[in-house]
Parts: structure tokens; C-alpha cells; sequence
């Protein structure tokens, strides 16, 4: 952070995009995170969520402070799930880093909530760098949209990947995500006609949508597979059946407690189901890991406040390095 007094540097979406993307700094920067989350070192309250049901809206605030890392952010994340119909991205928002050791607000990141796609991906390339077999080849990517799209591009940073399937509710932009795809990434994508057959055969599976109803079922993964899901954050969001929660060999999260209140243990804990869960920083830890080649493991992110921290952090560091930005007095 900068010693400067009274000044802030206000930083623009295009100024982060110019120099934050899927990169292994970045990576090791999201998988830093989790360990202290689940040794409790990482200072993290919990989410606020503004909802909008009349414009099937939400707004979610996240933060957490992060021992060692100079800025805490604080990020007012906006969900407005018809935007797309209007032609505008349905995520959007901005985050405000403070200064760790004065609390003096140090940068404004006006990043449309390209951050937050940023850091969910590399999330998701963490959970299947520590949990889906070294070997996986096929990936299958539920959802079309753009968080899709960068799951499916963080996974080539951990796994050899040669072949991709999707699936959509609307197929059209399946078969566009799929085409895009196969062209930008050099693998072969093809678009599914269900999620059935999307998963069949993959070795890592993500999905990435709103849902309010499960998606897949324990029936449709075969033995062998990773699951990440990364949709379901607010409590009226769900995209595994308990069926597939429970019959995981091994079931993760990136903070149980979310997941009990917002995530796909939502359900299972409303039904008084028995599961084990662990946090993905004890999975990073080498506290717990997959069991065998053969175990079905899931893991549930929820987004975490560290995360935001973390990337916030470095985006403000790479911003300064690279002369971006605009000071000024406050």
C-alpha cells in the first residue's frame, strides 16, 4: 500500500483487465487463502446479502482481513440475473481496499466484477489441482456463461485437458461457448444436449449456474469423478442433488460454514442428513485428500471474502508497478 496520506488510487476495469488474468501468481495467490480460513487466521465475517427479487437482483458484500497481506478489501458484489436480456452483464460491483495497518482506504477498484470472476475460476482450478485425478483429460462445464467459460480456461492451468462438453439450458449458447471455445483454448469442445450426457465420461466436472433446482444427480457421475460447484451462494440456489452431497467419498468446501447457510450443504443439513465435510484448506494442507482414483469427491465454493482480499491485493500491486490508475485527494 501506498504512504501517502489522503489520496486513493481509483482503478478502472480496463486498468485491472490490462494486467490481472488466469495466471499461476494469481493462482498460487486464490490456493494461499484456504489454509488460513480453515485454521481460522484469516479474520472473515459473514456475507451480507442485499436480495432485489423484483429485478432478480442481489447484492452480496464480502471482506476479510488476511495477516500479512498489506490491504483489506471490501467488495459490493451485484448479481442482476436479467441483465443479460438488456444487454448487460449480470455481475457487476467494486471493491475498496483499506490499508491493514491504518485502516485508511487506499484504492477504489471499479472492476465490474471481472475480479470476482477472476478469483471464482482460480478457485475452481485450486479444488481440481488437489482433488481430481492427476490424469483428468475430459472436462465437463455446466452453464455457458461467462464464468463458464474461465472455469473451463483455469483448468488448463492444472490439468492436461483435450476434450470439453457443456451443457445449457439454452442450447444456442452452448453451441456458441462450445465453438468459441474449441477455437481460443485448442481442445475439443462439443455441446451437450443434457446434463447427462454433458458429464458422461468426464474426469472433472464444474458447474456454474444460478439454479434454484439441482442440476445433477449422484446417478450421473461415474466413479472416478471431481465435482466443483460454484453456483449455488445465496440460500434459494441449488445445483447438486443431496443425493450426489451424500454420496461423495469425500465432500469439500471452501468454508463449511457458508456452505451449511448458502451452499449445497444447505440441504443436506435442513434434512438432518449425516455428512462429513472438510475445507479445502485442510485438503491443501495434506490434512485430507482424495481417496483413491476410483472416489467420487465434490467440492463447494461459495466465494470467500479472503479470496477477494487476496486478488484485490495483487491486482493493486501489479496496477502500481505498471503505472496505472488515477490519484486522487480525498
Amino acid at each position: 500500500m501506498s504512504d501517502g496520506v489522503g489520496t486513493i488510487s481509483v482503478l478502472t476495469e480496463s486498468d485491472l483487465r490490462s494486467v490481472m488474468g488466469l495466471d499461476e501468481e494469481a493462482l498460487a495467490a486464490i490456493e494461499s487463502v484456504y489454509p488460513l480460513i480453515t485454521s481460522g487466521i484469516a479474520v472473515m465475517p459473514p456475507i451480507m446479502r442485499i436480495d432485489v427479487p423484483s429485478h432478480n437482483g442481489e447484492i452480496d458484500i464480502k471482506s476479510a482481513f488476511l495477516p500479512g497481506h498489506p490491504g483489506i478489501a471490501v467488495k459490493m458484489s451485484a448479481g442482476f440475473f436479467d441483465n443479460p436480456s438488456r444487454g448487460l452483464p449480470s455481475l457487476g460491483g467494486l471493491m475498496v481496499v483499506l490499508d491493514a495497518e491504518t485502516g485508511v482506504p487506499r484504492a477504489a477498484l471499479f472492476d465490474n466484477g471481472y475480479l470476482t470472476d477472476v478469483r471464482t475460476a482460480l478457485a475452481g482450478a485450486v479444488a481440481a489441482r488437489h482433488l481430481s485425478n492427476p490424469d483428468t483429460t475430459r472436462a465437463a462445464i455446466i452453464g455457458a456463461g461467462m464464468q463458464a467459460r474461465l472455469q473451463l480456461e483455469a483448468l488448463l492451468l492444472v490439468r492436461d485437458l483435450t476434450e470439453a462438453s457443456v451443457w445449457a439450458r439454452d442450447s444456442i449458447k452452448a453451441i456458441a461457448f462450445a465453438e468459441r471455445a474449441a477455437r481460443d483454448l485448442g481442445i475439443e469442445v462439443s455441446a451437450a444436449a443434457t446434463p447427462e450426457t454433458a458429464v458422461a465420461g468426464a474426469d472433472v466436472v464444474v458447474t456454474t449456474t444460478p439454479s434454484t433446482r439441482p442440476l445433477l444427480d449422484a446417478s450421473m457421475i461415474e466413479t472416478g469423478t471431481h465435482v466443483t460447484a460454484v453456483g449455488s451462494d445465496a440460500e434459494h440456489k441449488q445445483e447438486l442433488d443431496v443425493s450426489l452431497v451424500t454420496a461423495a467419498d469425500l465432500f469439500v468446501c471452501d468454508s463449511i460454514p457458508q456452505s451449511r447457510r448458502l451452499g449445497e450443504l444447505r440441504t443436506v443439513t435442513a434434512g438432518g442428513i449425516d455428512v462429513h465435510p472438510v475445507e479445502l484448506g485442510a485438503v491443501i494442507d495434506g490434512v485430507v485428500g482424495r481417496p483413491n482414483a476410483s472416489s467420487v469427491t465434490v467440492c463447494d465454493l461459495t466465494g470467500t471474502g479472503a479470496q477477494d482480499t487476496a486478488i484485490a491485493g495483487l491486482a493493486v500491486q501489479r496496477c502500481q508497478s505498471a503505472g496505472l490508475g488515477t490519484t486522487i485527494g480525498t
